[in-house]
């Protein structure tokens, strides 16, 4: 699998993308955990407004999960994989979100944490030694 991750901003621009539906044939909102809001952008709105009161910059981290083209991962083989991730990076009890495309039958899914400690207002800086999924 293809893992491509970055830190960001821009949480409307953010969600606007995951959820467009005129460029991929199917999306999804497979999970959101740990924001009171039960949709994306309201998810990625609330993460914003917790930011604001601390000066991290890129407060989300973003994950895209591509496998080749003649896999087929199920939703459960998408989240042990955002597991495996999270834990290396140190947001397993961060509140997130999971869209999964489908485009010319083809699955993958993007996943999105808030990088900011609710109970500290402070940034959680991911540290990964390792490579992020293990040979």
């Amino acid at each position: 699998m293809i893992l491509v991750a970055s830190q960001r901003s821009g949480a409307r621009a953010l969600a606007d993308h995951l959820m467009n539906d005129r460029d991929n044939d199917h999306v999804e909102l497979a999970e959101i955990s740990g924001f009171m809001a039960d949709d994306l952008h309201g998810a990625l709105d609330e993460t914003y407004a917790i930011a604001k009161a601390t000066r991290c910059k890129q407060y989300l981290f973003s994950l895209s999960l591509n496998p080749p083209e003649d896999a087929f991962v199920t939703d459960e083989g998408f989240r042990e994989a955002t597991d495996r991730v999270a834990q290396k990076l140190r947001l397993t009890d961060q509140p997130h979100a999971m869209v999964i495309h489908e485009k010319n039958g083809r699955r993958h899914a993007h996943v999105v944490w808030s990088r900011i400690n609710a109970e500290t207002i402070t940034a959680i800086v991911s540290v990964a030694s390792d490579p992020l999924i293990d040979p």
